[in-house]
C-alpha cells in the first residue's frame, strides 16, 4: 500500500509547492493537516482539470501582459527622444541631477502612457547632452529610450 498521495495545493506551501500545484506527500500529512486546514485537495480527476484550465487561463493572461508590453515598447521606441529642461550653471552643469520621476513624468506627458518609475535605469546625469534611458515594461521587455538634457 503506498504512504504517498497526490494533492492540489489551495495555497502556497513553503518548500512543498504554490497554490495550483500538483504534488506528491505523505498519506498522513495530507489526511491529518493539509486538507482539514483547506490548504490542498485530493487529486481527483475532475480536480485536476480543473488545475490544467486555470493554468491555461494564467499563460493565455501572462502572454496578453507580454503582448502589451512589447506594444508600449514600441510606441515609446517610436518617439524615441524625451526632453528634460533643467536649470543650469557653468560649462553646462545642470543643478541637482535627472531624476526616474522626472522620466516618467515627461513620459506621461509626451505619451500618456504611465511608466512605473522604479523600472527605469538613468546613467549619471550632470551635464547637458543626451543619455540613453532603459524602461522596464515587462519582465521580459525592456525600452530604450533618449533622454535630452536641455537648458531651461
Amino acid at each position: 500500500m503506498s504512504k504517498r498521495v497526490q494533492i492540489v495545493l489551495n495555497k502556497d506551501v513553503s518548500k512543498l509547492g504554490k497554490s495550483g500545484d500538483v504534488v506528491d506527500v505523505a498519506r498522513g500529512y495530507a489526511r491529518n493537516y493539509l486538507i482539514p486546514h483547506g490548504i490542498a485537495l485530493r487529486a481527483t480527476p475532475g480536480i485536476l482539470k480543473q488545475v490544467e484550465i486555470r493554468k491555461e487561463k494564467e499563460r493565455q493572461r501572462l502572454l496578453e501582459e507580454k503582448r502589451q508590453a512589447e506594444a508600449r515598447k514600441t510606441a515609446l521606441e517610436t518617439i524615441g527622444r524625451f526632453t528634460i529642461r533643467k536649470q543650469v550653471g557653468e560649462g553646462e552643469a545642470i543643478f541637482g541631477t535627472v531624476t526616474d520621476r522626472e522620466v516618467a513624468e515627461v513620459i506621461l506627458e509626451t505619451t500618456a502612457q504611465e511608466v512605473d518609475r522604479r523600472g527605469i535605469t538613468l546613467p549619471e546625469i550632470s551635464r547637458l547632452g543626451f543619455y540613453n534611458a532603459e524602461i522596464k515594461l515587462h519582465p521580459e521587455v525592456t525600452a530604450t529610450v533618449e533622454i535630452q538634457v536641455a537648458a531651461l
